[in-house]
């Protein structure tokens, strides 16, 4: 039986369009830098413009040929991925203390999130051991990746929806030679949803996983 919506946990989302990487990751950092203990814990979708990046850890010898696309080292786990139009990436930004949290369960409901999308198309999706994210037959449609910073987190899923796969063969995709990469087009070749109705049913299934009551914000993202 759902909870009421006034005991649901208020959530801010906001959709910041199609930008560069580098300003988001900037302002992830300086959200999760200066939040406090009632800071409302909040989602943002985006889509970034061509992009390798590099986990904190990450092999760089994982990018095969950049084809002159920038490469990001940045603060997340995880080895390398591609970013680019027509995947939707969803960043969580929570208080994992407050909610009581751990990242092993984050990382499931995260994965859990994208599964229970699928599944509303026709999808069966699962996850691998020890390769975090969501895949469809042996093929990966989700790659997820975070940082912890005091109990917070950020960074999160890239959903691959409509994009050009191409830069994917370029790189080790998160460090496994030969994986192979899908997107929810390949998928449903003939009622490919619009990116606005997949993040819809994202913010939907994940709200209702972590029993969040969302409020849209429609003002620009400024910190």
């Amino acid at each position: 039986m759902p909870m009421p919506v006034k005991d649901l946990l208020p959530l801010t989302v906001r959709d910041l369009g199609t930008t560069e990487y580098s300003p988001v990751l900037r302002q992830m950092q300086h959200f999760t830098r200066q939040r406090h203990a009632t800071s409302r814990d909040e989602v943002w979708f985006v889509e970034h413009t061509p992009v390798f990046t590099l986990g904190m850890n990450a092999d760089p010898t994982n990018i095969l040929d950049s084809q002159n696309i920038p490469v990001i080292t940045t603060d997340r786990g995880g080895q390398v991925t591609y970013h680019g139009p027509g995947q939707i990436l969803m960043y969580p930004l929570l208080d994992l203390q407050r909610r009581r949290l751990g990242v092993k369960t984050l990382v499931n409901l995260l994965e859990q999130t994208v599964i229970s999308v699928l599944a509303d198309y026709g999808i069966c999706a699962g996850r691998r051991d020890r390769a975090p994210g969501v895949y469809v037959n042996a093929a990966k449609i989700a790659a997820l990746g975070l940082r912890i910073r005091r109990g917070r987190c950020y960074h999160g899923v890239a959903f691959n929806i409509t994009m050009d796969l191409t830069p994917f063969h370029c790189i080790h995709p998160c460090g496994f030679e030969n994986l192979r990469v899908t997107q929810l087009r390949d998928l449903v070749p003939d009622n490919t949803p619009p990116l606005s109705q997949v993040k819809q049913g994202l913010l939907q299934h994940f709200t209702r996983l972590l029993s969040y009551n969302p409020h849209l914000c429609t003002d620009t993202l400024v910190y």
